[in-house]
């Protein structure tokens, strides 16, 4: 079954994509979700225009992204928490605590943008992200996990 996505839909499209789903899948989720509409031949025309005139307007929002994405390489992220024995934390570090870091030093990042390499973080060291700015723009970002002065 061919569908456009409406909208961004984890693992499998971004919006305006014409993506091919299973079905049941496409009947039963991204249809009622209003995530997805079928991809008739008409509908395929006016998403055509539609990417057309959003093609210039598209490249000033990657450039605004590029700007965004030095911005994030040249910060220099710490992540204070509470440590136990050795370098164990208590609880753990995810996108989350890297979002609050980055909104710290003055950029405004989504949660959901943010994927950290591994899963929760749950040892004092070095790691590493990936931020998605833009389908086009990535960065992957370094951060430091180190024990929280008591």
């Amino acid at each position: 079954m061919e569908l456009i996505l409406k909208q961004d839909v984890e693992n499998l499209g971004f919006k305006d994509d014409v993506v091919t789903v299973k079905n049941g899948y496409g009947r039963n989720f991204l249809i009622p979700s209003g995530s997805a509409i079928l991809a008739t031949a008409s509908a395929k025309k006016v998403l055509a225009e539609n990417l057309k005139q959003r093609a210039y307007k598209e490249q000033k929002i990657v450039e605004e992204a590029n700007k965004v994405a030095d911005a994030l390489k040249a910060l220099d992220i710490k992540i204070a928490s509470k440590v136990g024995a050795g370098d164990k934390l208590f609880g753990s570090v995810n996108n989350i605590d890297v979002a609050e870091a980055i909104a710290k030093e003055g950029q405004s990042i989504e949660k959901k943008y943010i994927n950290v390499i591994g899963g929760a973080v749950k040892r004092t060291g070095k790691y590493n992200a990936i931020i998605r700015l833009h389908r086009e723009v990535t960065v992957d970002l370094e951060f430091e996990v180190v024990a929280a002065q008591a």
